[in-house]
């Protein structure tokens, strides 16, 4: 009886939590609910408040974009919101494609907008538009003071429309008219494919799209039928990443059908998602390289730590940017999405590659990067230990030479472009890239401009040494002897001349970049870069030595740390990536 009674309390208390267990989480779905119910209803009260009874007129759609962008920004810097008017631009994201005329444009501190970078066998290029030219209208809009943001709505329609651009190019003393006719613009992902060395197979991939895949298989196909390759580089050094998809469909060319390539899990357990290949692949058995790099992301960090994972291929170059989270995008009123961080992702080997931490953030809202001493150890197909967080590091690591901050400069400020627009202007044209070098002569004309132009830039050492004198002057020790901060004023002086000379072979490798990319466009600008590449010349001696390649790949032995051989690394290939503030149109 004692045991009947004990056994049907345990049963009731039993029932007693599994209704606890239902209701807790059903209980703390409502109090959410309630909550963002409550604070919905503050924010709207705020903004009708705000609209009505401050002191000055308020833009009230400007207003509200603040505050949308200040409480997705506090999450990530993925989770963004697209209204109706921004659509084209999350498309171009997705797809590589839009309307308009195949350009980059950029606008100058001191105002107007200017063609910076037109595309090959697009319509800008057609109509002879060249790097340089200011738009001073589009049809009978004046854009003489527009921001590059608007120039690029105006410039971007249907295809097939016709439209009038009124430009000023540099040295001409009247404005030109010029008709161009808007087209489907395809940004190809392919920017150049060849042969490097002998018989190394080489493809440079710059984003995934839709149709990333497509061109890669297109490119693979010929490097192998028309060329016969023995083996085969896939580039993605500055490749920010892309449709996760595209990934998957690129990894399967290289592994078994059926393999998994990523697996994704969220808040939602029903939408997380396991990638297979699901193609019969190209070849499984080339010897293939992959190069990255810092700026190489998302779904770049896929291919390439998924091949590790799989032990299908060497790694060269620098750690990956180290982003593993997943975004989708959902519809929102008014036509517009949002594009949300839902899932992280974790390639073969069960690890995430993600670098910062966004959950945990500091007082000031600051965000650091996981160390690598709370870092986990996983294991490749073969048993060779790789590591999560902080991106993907590559078996042959090439340190990246540090970019000082003038080089910077150099890149950004509109110096370097006018000066090379002037060139051009007297160089109809030039040798083909492999043949083509900046001159001596060259080197001291840009300088003689930047010189007459006052180039100034930051040097991040005056500033240094600025902050220490006054910590100094405030400990007291300035009083006593300032000697040694006045020598090293005096050498940290600007002097253009001698900071030329000391950056002269990097100088001269940016001119020619920026030389190139006008007859030969990004074409050419990839070749000029790929010359005096140690990244590109390790990854070819690596699959040349078919003895290092397969000890690379191969099942460690037992109580032997696998080798990571590390090297210093000029500024050749991927390694310079200069962000402009550039628009398409």
């Amino acid at each position: 009886m004692f045991k009947k009674i004990r056994r049907e309390r345990l049963i009731g208390l039993f029932c007693l939590l599994l209704l606890a267990g239902s209701i807790i989480p059903a209980q703390a779905q409502k109090d959410n609910r309630f909550e963002v119910s409550k604070n919905l209803d503050i924010f709207n009260a705020l903004v009708k408040e705000v609209e009505m009874f401050y002191v000055d007129s308020v833009d009230v759609e400007k207003t509200v974009r603040r505050g949308i962008n200040a409480m997705l920004g506090g999450l990530d810097p993925y989770t963004v919101y697209y209204p109706e008017q921004d659509m084209d631009e999350l498309k171009i994201m997705t797809t590589g494609e839009y309307g308009g005329i195949g350009s980059y444009i950029r606008e100058r501190k001191d105002g107007g907008v200017y063609v910076t970078e037109p595309f090959e066998g697009m319509p800008a290029a057609l109509a002879g538009l060249k790097a340089g030219d200011r738009i001073l209208a589009i049809d009978t809009v004046d854009t003489s003071n527009k921001t590059s943001s608007e120039v690029s709505e105006l410039l971007k329609g249907v295809p097939n429309t016709k439209m009038i651009l009124k430009i000023q190019r540099p040295n001409e003393k009247k404005p030109r008219e010029v008709e161009l006719i808007r087209k489907q613009i395809l940004v190809d992902q392919v920017t150049y494919y060849g042969v490097r060395g002998d018989g190394v197979g080489y493809i440079y991939l710059k984003g995934f799209t839709d149709k990333s895949a497509q061109e890669v298989k297109a490119a693979l196909e010929d490097l192998k039928k028309n060329h016969q390759i023995k083996s085969l580089i896939l580039d993605l050094r500055n490749n920010g990443g892309g449709l996760l998809e595209s990934a998957t469909q690129i990894v399967g060319m290289f592994v078994p059908k059926g393999k998994e390539v990523v697996s994704t899990k969220g808040k939602i357990s029903q939408w997380d998602r396991t990638y297979r290949t699901s193609n019969e692949p190209i070849d499984t058995v080339m010897p293939m390289a992959v190069l990255i790099n810092g700026n190489s992301a998302s779904a770049a960090e896929i291919v390439s730590g998924a091949l590790q994972d799989m032990d299908r291929a060497v790694l060269v170059g620098q750690r990956s940017y180290g982003k593993g989270l997943v975004q989708s995008t959902r519809e929102l009123p008014y036509e517009g999405r949002l594009k949300v961080t839902m899932s992280k992702y974790y390639i073969p080997s069960g690890r995430c590659i993600q670098q910062m931490d966004y959950t945990h953030r500091k007082a000031d809202g600051s965000v650091d990067a996981i160390p690598d001493s709370l870092t986990s150890v996983f294991y490749t197909s073969k048993g060779r230990p790789v590591r999560d967080g902080g991106g993907v590091r590559p078996e042959f690591e090439i340190e990246e030479e540090e970019m000082p901050t003038m080089m910077y400069y150099l890149a950004t400020d509109f110096v370097l472009m006018d000066f090379v627009t002037d060139w051009a202007q007297k160089h109809k044209t030039i040798p083909p890239v492999e043949e083509f070098i900046v001159s001596d002569e060259d080197f001291e004309a840009f300088k003689s401009y930047a010189k007459e132009k006052n180039f100034t830039y930051d040097r991040q050492s005056e500033k240094v040494l600025k902050n220490l004198k006054e910590v100094a002057k405030f400990e007291g020790y300035m009083d006593s002897d300032s000697t040694i901060f006045n020598a090293l004023e005096a050498r940290l002086t600007p002097d253009l001349d001698r900071d030329f000379n000391h950056y002269k072979d990097q100088i001269k490798k940016l001119m020619a970049s920026e030389i190139v990319k006008r007859y030969y466009y990004q074409k050419g600008e990839l070749l000029e870069s790929l010359k005096e590449d140690e990244v590109l010349d390790k990854a070819i001696e690596v699959l040349g030595d078919q003895e290092l390649y397969n000890k690379t790949l191969s099942t460690p032995e037992e109580g032997v740390a696998p080798a990571e051989e590390k090297t210093k690394a000029s500024t050749g290939g991927g390694d310079i990536a200069y962000v402009f503030d550039q628009t398409i149109g």
